[in-house]
């Protein structure tokens, strides 16, 4: 198996717990997300086979793992064969649309967007006790070198989940107008997250390094949401995470779509170290911006835009582009090199390799 040339001094473990705390380090942690295109040529690149992502994130160098209890309960909601829609246990449909550098599965029919309070009491959702915790420990002892996470950019979002449920624009108004309906579908979501997490860090026993949440607050442009809404109906259910964290001793990453950095002294005073995205194009996102504003009172992951060079330039503009990030966020500490989401499909092969040394290479602290 190919790998990028990297030589480490600590161990990934070790280094991205430093990052948290913004203690001196060697390199900056890596990590990884791609869509599926993108993510087989990679792995062909690498020599590997179509289902080792293991093998694939050692041969990039990523520092992180995440780790979680399967499902073990029948299956809530029926898929639709007849028009290609897969259902998920949330209840959630997604249709598989295809473009011209692959495809993506994209949210549709929103099945509760007209449903009363006493319908989303009785949607069926998943039991926490219908999950397999007894692996858990094993699965951080595997992982044991590598920084391990509970949790991801889909837990405890509000904004985003129910907007796959409720429609984005019913959302909204659940959110502006206390509708019983929305709100209750929110908290039911957040009631069995915050559970199947906290059993989930309780199995573990100590092997979980970090909480990962996730939110979308922005658009490119400006907030989604005023600071008065986001206060009144979102912080207070992200905060029983951050509070559960707190218990287990472990800090918290929160993902964020967008211009969101408007809510992030809310987020250190609620306790989150470290913020997730930072997408480069969007307002008050830039690496300048957050470094000058918030300095080292929050950690970053992500920066690497998936919507710039490494998807539209070429290989020598994504090095330009990563290097210049690099020297942005390194000095102080505190970095995590990252794309913002998941790597594109239209990213070339060749651009998305130079990302990956360009963090080898110029990561080094």
């Amino acid at each position: 198996m190919k790998t990028l040339a990297y030589g480490d001094k600590l161990s990934s473990k070790e280094r991205v717990l430093r990052t948290f705390r913004h203690e001196k380090t060697d390199r900056v942690p890596v990590n990884y997300s791609a869509n599926p295109g993108i993510d087989k040529k990679l792995k062909e690149h690498f020599g590997l086979k179509a289902d080792d992502g293991e093998g694939l994130q050692k041969a990039l160098g990523v520092d992180f793992r995440g780790v979680g209890a399967s499902y073990t309960g029948s299956k809530l909601h029926q898929d639709i064969p007849a028009r290609k829609v897969l259902v998920d246990n949330w209840g959630i449909h997604r249709m598989w649309v295809e473009h011209e550098t692959g495809g993506y599965w994209d949210y549709c029919d929103f099945p509760l967007e007209k449903a009363t309070e006493e319908e989303i009491a009785a949607w069926p959702m998943p039991n926490p006790d219908h999950f397999d915790y007894t692996k858990i420990k094993e699965q951080c002892r595997t992982h044991r070198a590598y920084a391990v996470y509970a949790g991801g950019a889909g837990t405890g979002d509000i904004i985003n989940m129910n907007g796959m449920l409720r429609g984005v624009e019913q959302t909204m108004v659940d959110l502006i107008t206390d509708d019983p309906a929305g709100i209750l579908l929110a908290r039911r979501r957040v009631d069995i997250q915050l559970e199947i997490v906290r059993r989930s860090l309780e199995a573990a026993d100590g092997g979980i390094d970090f909480l990962w949440l996730g939110e979308d607050l922005g658009s490119q442009h400006s907030p989604l949401i005023s600071l008065e809404l986001f206060r009144k109906q979102i912080r207070p259910l992200h905060q029983k995470f951050v509070d559960l964290a707190k218990s287990y001793k472990i800090p918290v990453m929160i993902h964020s779509c967008g211009s969101s950095s408007w809510a992030y002294e809310d987020f250190i005073e609620m306790g989150i170290s470290m913020v997730d995205t930072l997408q480069p194009e969007a307002k008050n996102m830039s690496p300048e911006y957050l470094k000058k504003t918030f300095g080292n009172r929050l950690a970053y992951h992500g920066c690497i835009s998936t919507g710039g060079p490494v998807a539209f330039g070429t290989p020598e503009d994504t090095i330009k582009d990563c290097r210049r990030t690099l020297e942005i966020m390194m000095p102080g500490g505190g970095y995590c090199f990252a794309p913002t989401h998941c790597l594109q499909d239209n990213s070339p092969l060749e651009n998305v390799v130079a990302m990956y040394e360009t963090a080898h290479k110029y990561g080094k602290y």
